[in-house]
């Protein structure tokens, strides 16, 4: 594709912005902030990757993950206001499911360790990972609000901190992990996922398209469960201090005070 078509194909953001504007959605800001976040840094992680896949360097390979890392880490902090020490739950639970799920792959050989593998793959779990974080802090968050009493119940009446917490901590995670699972449900069916697309488009073997979908779409299911029991199980005991009291959201409440 060209720079000129490229710019041609901005008539899809055109769309939207018409329809926010005549509809008073007061949206278009966001459209065009977004539009243009989206282009400059697309363009300029396209520049880096190139460097990175010539130089094939191990190091280089590491700073590209700790970048992507330390990129959504930030934004998932912003949702987690509230919770004592999310920043450092959050950046453990990305490390820990990167570690995982990389060390797997290469471990047993599924894929090599090349840029072109490892830097696209660990994107799409780095970027998977800090979604299912998303979700479950705003949905453990909600839990939390409306299950205050009886998690202050429970201890009162002699309930330790995991059983006071138990359901709303479930609850959240189920709700982060459901987009998951019922998206991998029509996978191939209703949609064609986005990295067998760009094979088949790029001029791949549909049936090795479909083999490396296949392999992301595992590779997704796992990194959902894990981030979610990850972030839910080191988080909740932000909420209570060393005598197994329940504090609550105190950052959210100090706010609205």
């Amino acid at each position: 594709m060209s720079y000129v078509q490229l710019a041609t194909s901005l008539i899809f953001i055109a769309i939207p912005l018409i329809l926010a504007f005549t509809l008073k959605l007061g949206l278009e800001k966001d459209i065009l902030i977004a539009t243009v976040r989206s282009i400059i840094q697309l363009l300029i992680i396209g520049y880096i990757l190139t460097f990175v896949f010539e130089s094939d360097s191990p190091i280089y390979i590491l700073l590209m993950i700790l970048l992507m890392i330390g990129a959504a880490t930030l934004n998932v902090i912003r949702k987690g206001d509230g919770i004592p020490g999310i920043q450092w739950v959050v950046l453990a639970t990305l490390v820990s499911v990167e570690v995982l799920t990389m060390g797997l792959m290469l471990g047993l050989n599924i894929i090599p360790f090349e840029a072109q593998q490892v830097i696209p793959i660990s994107g799409m779990v780095i970027g998977n990972c800090m979604i299912l974080s998303l979700l479950f802090l705003n949905k453990f968050k909600d839990e939390v609000e409306r299950s205050d009493e009886v998690i202050e119940l429970i201890l009162s009446l002699g309930g330790d901190t995991k059983t006071a917490i138990d359901t709303s901590l479930k609850s959240a995670i189920r709700t982060s992990m459901i987009p998951t699972i019922e998206a991998q449900k029509t996978m191939g069916l209703v949609q064609l996922p986005g990295m067998m697309s760009g094979l088949i488009i790029g001029g791949a073997d549909p049936m090795e398209a479909v083999l490396y979908q296949l392999l992301i779409l595992f590779l997704l299911l796992t990194t959902a469960a894990t981030s979610a029991v990850l972030v839910g199980y080191m988080s909740y005991r932000k909420l209570f201090n060393q005598k197994s009291q329940f504090i609550g959201l105190t950052y959210r409440k100090d706010k609205q005070n």
